[in-house]
């Protein structure tokens, strides 16, 4: 048994690799992932520039597909169409055998829609009729316009991952767009089991911690910089105490009586950024029941060297509490620093999904 199977089956923590590749898929190497435990896949476009930029692997289907008449922006979406759903076959036996709880593939928007509520609601409706599969989730950014495109998209029973989560006050927007979806579809099919919609809010982690202690290295003092490395992990620790609170109670009992299932904290950006911090330390730190784990493969490969398997994620949620009084009375605005990563994340998946499409472009013009 690997680490990652003890993961799930010693502490309910779904662990999923962030990544998906093509030549992955045709090797083996992506079902051997799962072999040693993983359960889920995410991807996104940084994802997809690298795996498409790099080697021969779309060459033929991209030249198939410009041969007919489309254009580089509909091969790309064509090409992801495609591994999307090569992994949600290599995933269905998991998601069949947990009985919808894991093996799922989850495939992001366009960036150009994170701050447009109604063309994520169609895109959003438009992949899940176009990929028919249990086991897909669509990404829809947590900016104020994607917000009700998670609401619209749960209330007609579709399954979402909810990403780029920087804040509690923007993580506690997303809980309540996913219950209030489900209410919505509990009154419009009272006849429906709500256990076949699943989600997932993707909480970035790492990411604050550069972005915290940047501020805190410019205050400078001894107190500022005995901070640092910590933000992040008690930012997630907090969520996970909303996480808890907020699936109980009347309300959500009345929704799980239907058979809903939890909204999952899904910890995101967990490979560490600053070499001087643990190499595991945002997976170390964050193992609990309900939770999800998504990785790249060299953090996977970490945590199954030198990882420590053992729950932890609610694990000093009173100092959590205490160093983000800590961090306010330095100055460190938390409100302001998850505003800032919002607009960096879009700008970042903008900038990768552009300099892909020039990459095709590029391609193809050398082949011409």
């Amino acid at each position: 048994m690997t680490k990652l199977h003890e993961l799930f089956d010693g502490h309910g923590q779904s662990p999923w690799l962030d990544n998906l590749r093509r030549d992955w898929l045709v090797d083996g190497e992506l079902g051997r992932w799962v072999e040693r435990g993983v359960r889920g896949i995410t991807s996104n476009p940084s994802i997809f520039q690298k795996a498409m930029s790099e080697g021969s692997a779309y060459d033929e289907q991209l030249d198939r597909l410009l041969a007919e008449g489309g254009s580089v922006t509909d091969a790309y979406w064509a090409m992801v169409t495609t591994d999307i759903e090569d992994t949600l076959a290599l995933l269905r036996p998991v998601f069949d055998d947990s009985g919808g709880r894991d093996g799922f593939v989850s495939l992001e928007l366009g960036p150009i829609m994170a701050r447009d509520t109604h063309a994520s609601i169609a895109a959003a409706r438009g992949f899940h009729e176009a990929i028919d599969e249990p086991n897909l989730m669509i990404k829809i950014p947590a900016t104020e316009e994607g917000i009700p495109a998670v609401q619209r998209m749960i209330a007609e029973g579709r399954s979402i991952n909810i990403t780029l989560i920087f804040s509690l006050d923007r993580y506690a927007e997303v809980i309540e767009a996913y219950i209030s979806g489900l209410e919505e579809l509990s009154v419009a099919q009272p006849d429906r089991d709500l256990g076949d919609v699943a989600s997932v809010a993707s909480f970035f982690v790492s990411r604050v911690d550069v972005e915290v202690d940047k501020r805190l290295e410019a205050i400078g003092t001894a107190e500022a910089r005995a901070l640092k490395g910590k933000a992040a992990v008690a930012q997630a620790k907090l969520a996970y105490r909303l996480f808890r609170s907020s699936f109980a109670g009347d309300r959500w009992a009345a929704l799980a009586e239907r058979g809903a299932r939890v909204q999952r904290p899904l910890w995101a950006s967990t490979s560490t950024k600053d070499p001087s911090l643990p190499d595991t330390l945002y997976v170390d730190t964050l193992i609990g029941p309900d939770t999800v784990n998504t990785m790249p493969e060299a953090t996977l490969e970490a945590f199954e060297a030198h990882g420590t398997v053992a729950a932890t994620v609610e694990q000093g949620a009173d100092e959590a509490d205490e160093l983000f009084e800590q961090l306010a009375a330095l100055g460190v605005d938390l409100d302001d620093v998850a505003a800032v990563l919002e607009v960096e994340g879009i700008d970042s998946f903008a900038k990768a999904f552009d300099g892909l499409i020039a990459t095709l472009e590029e391609k193809v013009a050398a082949r011409t």
